[in-house]
Parts: C-alpha cells; structure tokens; sequence
C-alpha cells in the first residue's frame, strides 16, 4: 500500500506539462492522448538540446528521439510510435528531417505560441466587409489591433 505525502514532498518528482491547448482548442481535440503525451515528452527534451547546443544553420533548435526511446517511454510498440509522430506531423507540431545512413531523424518541435497567437489576431482582424460596416456605421475610430 502507498502512503500519504507530507509537507514538501511532492516536490522530488519531475513532472511532465501537457500544453493545455491541446486539451482544449478544437483543431487538436481529435489527436490521441498518446500523442498528446509524445508532444510533451518532446517538449521536455528542447531544453536538453538547447544545452547541447543542438541548433541547426539557422539557429533552430532540434532534437534526437529514436522510435526505439519513443516505444520504450510510452510503453507501446513500433506502430502505435509511428502513428503517435504522424498524427502530431500531420497537426503541424512537428517535423522531421531524415538524415540517412542509419542515423536518427532531427526532430523540430513548432512553436505552437506564435502560431496560436497569430490564428488569434487572424481571428480579431476585421475582413475588408467588416471593415466597411464600420466605417459605414458612423465610425471612423477602427484601427487594427
């Protein structure tokens, strides 16, 4: 049987963060929870990279995950890996260049930040029709945000 925490004691784990957009924003709800949580385990790994000075010519940060370390950390076999990576690829959070002679793919993580905040100002920008409603309404104050 477990016990209890006490105090301080939750403390000494190292936890995982699953962006909560990928909970919540609709053109994500239809990916696994599987690959919610490879997207996660890639994310936590940016930061080993970045110490690694894992950057490619223009300065993007990359990281390594074999299929092999992906199956092993998500308990699952070689197919429900592959599917997990292509679901995210297939989302735009990921890609992966192929670099032959049996070496690993370079996986790039997408900063699904800047991209959500732009779908955001996308979505807050008024079209051309609106913005002739507005200024035919009486309003000559629009100014974009």
């Amino acid at each position: 049987m477990y016990d209890y925490f006490y105090k301080d004691e939750g403390e000494q784990y190292q936890f995982l963060q699953v962006p909560w957009f990928l909970i919540t924003d609709e053109q994500f709800k239809s990916i696994t929870n599987d690959a919610k949580l490879l997207y996660s385990l890639l994310l936590n790994r940016i930061s080993l990279s970045k110490k690694n000075d894992w950057l490619d010519e223009f300065g993007r940060v990359y990281i390594i995950y074999t299929i092999d370390a992906i199956k092993d950390d998500l308990n699952c076999g070689r197919d429900k890996a592959m599917k997990s990576m292509q679901e995210l690829i297939k989302k735009g959070l990921i890609e992966t260049v192929k670099r032959g002679l049996g070496k690993p793919n370079l996986i790039y993580i997408k900063n699904f930040a800047t991209s959500l905040k732009y779908q955001q100002n996308k979505a807050e920008t008024p079209t051309e029709s609106q913005k002739s409603e507005i200024s035919t309404s009486g309003s000559r104050n629009f100014r974009r945000k």
